[in-house]
């Protein structure tokens, strides 16, 4: 599974939401730096040669879809950035959002609870 670009990605979470869509309803979800339509669909395009998105084809046509979950994505690249960047270690991962002031003391009690409950 190769990694996304953040333009892929983006277009990822488009398709995962709406399930199934044809290039200009994913053009119509896009807000912000709206890409031209031709390099929308190249994009999408390019997401199916890397294996993450389908098509169906209505004559000229194609509507796409995702071959992967949103879940199975999550999976691959947290386990991914947990390696490159934080040594295999959830702790120096949680720690590190600790100290950036990005986790409160609540939500790591909260997490605390859901780790005793799975045991």
């Amino acid at each position: 599974m190769q990694k996304l670009t953040n333009k892929e990605e983006e277009i990822m979470k488009i398709l995962w939401q709406l399930k199934k869509a044809f290039v200009k309803e994913i053009m119509a979800e896009i807000k912000d730096d709206q890409p031209h339509y031709n390099t929308l669909s190249t994009i999408v395009r390019n997401l199916e040669d890397k294996k993450y998105v389908s098509h169906e084809a209505f004559g000229n046509t194609h509507r796409y879809y995702p071959l992967i979950t949103k879940e199975d994505y999550r999976k691959k690249y947290i386990n991914s950035t947990l390696a490159d960047y934080y040594d295999n270690s959830y702790k120096s991962m949680v720690s590190f959002f600790a100290k950036e002031d990005k986790i409160s003391v609540a939500e790591l009690k909260e997490i605390i609870n859901l780790i005793e409950k799975s045991k």
